[in-house]
């Protein structure tokens, strides 16, 4: 049955936010709602002005026989600017102090409102980057991959701190925890990862580095390459920390049994 444009144009805008990174020919539009090519391109245009208008994100026109249109979120800066402010204020409280300098952010990384906002900024940042794959370790890192990959439209990999049967063969890294300078282990599966694959590390926080130094040798030993790092929060007060490049959203300032949270390095590294 032959839809209506403004049918078309409800079901369109369903169909790509949910397909981020995807590239869909206009003939499956046309197919889809019996439609001639010219009407899809009229309402592709519709949404391509309002995506931009409203800071949605990027709708690509590919031409050609084997082209389409692909849909790529990002963030504005002027939003990313008030997303990161408020999270600063939300993690700024007294009672997320945690002994040994940590701050608790479980409910921040449980809210699927943050998630999908985190998600978008990071998203931002590799909007015209290959990515192939998400990577982190479990536990607090997963809901964050799921987010980041889900906007990329990639798989996301979790780095284990023990080997699961269900996982089968594994490649294991040592590393040295930045935070207690003891010797971890940490694994995943040989399946997780081909060589070549452009992975993205994301976490929850950063201190010293440790965590996220193992994953990177975690990525080098398959043969893969390293397209950046991201961090939810970094301490801003550790004085060895193992990273270089990296992206931070806030840097925290954990002691006395208070916390501080300001703008992390995000908008230097995206605008610079």
């Amino acid at each position: 049955m032959k839809a209506r444009r403004s049918d078309r144009l409800i079901d369109m805008t369903r169909y790509l936010l949910e397909r981020p990174h995807t590239l869909v020919p206009l003939t499956f539009f046309a197919d889809r709602y019996d439609s001639a090519k010219s009407s899809i391109s009229e309402d592709l245009t519709i949404l391509k002005r309002t995506f931009q208008d409203r800071g949605t994100g990027l709708l690509e026109t590919i031409p050609g026989a084997a082209g389409g249109t692909r849909f790529l979120p990002y963030m504005l800066k002027e939003e990313a600017s008030v997303v990161i402010a408020d999270l600063a204020t939300q993690m700024a409280t007294a009672d997320r102090y945690l002994p040994g300098g940590y701050v608790y952010m479980s409910d921040l990384l449980g809210d699927p409102a943050v998630l999908r906002q985190i998600g978008r900024i990071f998203a931002t940042q590799y909007l015209n980057q290959r990515v192939d794959a998400v990577m982190t370790i479990a536990t607090k890192g997963v809901p964050i991959a799921q987010s980041v990959a889900s906007l990329l439209n990639v798989p996301f990999v979790i780095v284990r701190h023990d080997t699961e049967i269900t996982e089968g063969s594994t490649v294991n890294v040592n590393y040295v925890s930045g935070s207690s300078t003891r010797i971890e282990k940490m694994s995943l599966s040989k399946r997780s990862l081909k060589p070549g694959a452009n992975v993205l590390i994301v976490d929850d926080y950063m201190r010293g580095g440790g965590t996220i130094s193992g994953m990177i040798s975690m990525v080098q030993e398959f043969d893969a390459n390293l397209v950046g790092i991201g961090v939810v929060a970094e301490s801003s007060d550790h004085p060895n920390r193992k990273i270089g490049e990296y992206t931070s959203l806030l840097r925290v300032d954990a002691n006395d049994d208070t916390v501080t949270a300001v703008p992390g390095n995000y908008f230097e590294q995206i605008y610079q």
